[in-house]
């Protein structure tokens, strides 16, 4: 399934969310830079009057970015508008393949209106992020082609379908993210561990000769050190490395009972049990976020 093929609201949605992400991300980023910055300012102290001044602006700056993120709160914008697509993709695929509550009916007509009800419903329940979605339209129908083109193929062809383009393509999705996180927790331990030493063996040093340099770089090394570790708590690799490593063998165990449904009944069962499987994992993605 490519982005397009999604209803437009899900489309909207999903950019929202992924441009509120990049923007809390980056101010958290000025954040940690304006406080370097600062730290460095502070080892020229005692000199030219300009250093004071350069050293409060950006004090000054960092504060006011700080009580605008504690105010105005934009990581809510990016959880929330994540929320709203999940929800209105998890709906997408019932949808295509003819699961409760958009099984068949004696009208076509009857499915799409109770889908778009549906969309009603997820944005109505989602109401706080209205805005930041609406502020990102996007061209298409909420019903696409592709959608009913699925759902008219046959049973068997659809239930293959679910399991390409749904199941594995998760299933993957949720591997690479879990291996990716792991790997940038390593790197980002490593280089606070690296930090730390340079502190430790730069103290040491200095015990014995303090007129080495006439510049020492402890207060801008610490507070970096203090950016990096705040940055692995904030982007949480090691939970979310575990957390997709699990679902992902969640998926696994999903996937194996699909072998064994055998007519729409039993399918309509299976699409909604794997469903509920992913909002359930995005549920705990969200809370993890909000710890």
């Amino acid at each position: 399934m490519k982005e397009e093929d999604y209803p437009a609201l899900y489309r909207s949605a999903s950019k929202a969310s992924a441009d509120s992400q990049s923007a809390y991300l980056l101010m958290i980023r000025g954040q940690y830079a304006l406080l370097f910055i600062a730290a460095v300012l502070s080892l020229w102290f005692g000199g030219d009057k300009q250093v004071y001044a350069a050293y409060a602006f950006t004090i000054a700056v960092s504060a006011v970015l700080l009580l605008y993120m504690s105010i105005m709160k934009p990581e809510r914008d990016w959880y929330g508008a994540r929320a709203l697509a999940e929800s209105i993709k998890t709906s997408t695929w019932r949808y295509m393949m003819k699961a409760e509550p958009f099984v068949d009916a004696p009208s076509i007509k009857t499915v799409r209106t109770t889908f778009r009800q549906f969309l009603k419903e997820i944005l109505d329940a989602n109401s706080h992020v209205r805005e930041t979605v609406s502020k990102r339209p996007m061209n298409g129908d909420q019903i696409t082609h592709t959608m009913d083109n699925i759902r008219r193929k046959p049973f068997l062809d659809r239930k293959a379908f679910y399991l390409r383009y749904r199941i594995q393509e998760q299933r993957n999705w949720y591997l690479g993210k879990a291996a990716t996180n792991r790997k940038w927790f390593k790197i980002w331990i490593g280089l606070c561990i690296a930090i730390q030493s340079a502190l430790v063996a730069l103290a040491l040093v200095r015990i014995y000769n303090d007129q080495l340099l006439s510049l020492w770089p402890m207060d801008p090394l610490m507070v970096l050190a203090s950016a990096l570790v705040g940055w692995i708590q904030i982007k949480k690799f090691n939970e979310l490395a575990s957390a997709y490593g699990l679902t992902a063998h969640e998926i696994g165990l999903i996937e194996t009972s699909l072998k064994d449904v055998d007519d729409e009944a039993e399918f309509s069962e299976f699409v909604n049990e794997a469903e509920r499987a992913f909002s359930r994992e995005h549920t705990q993605w969200v809370a993890r976020q909000n710890a």
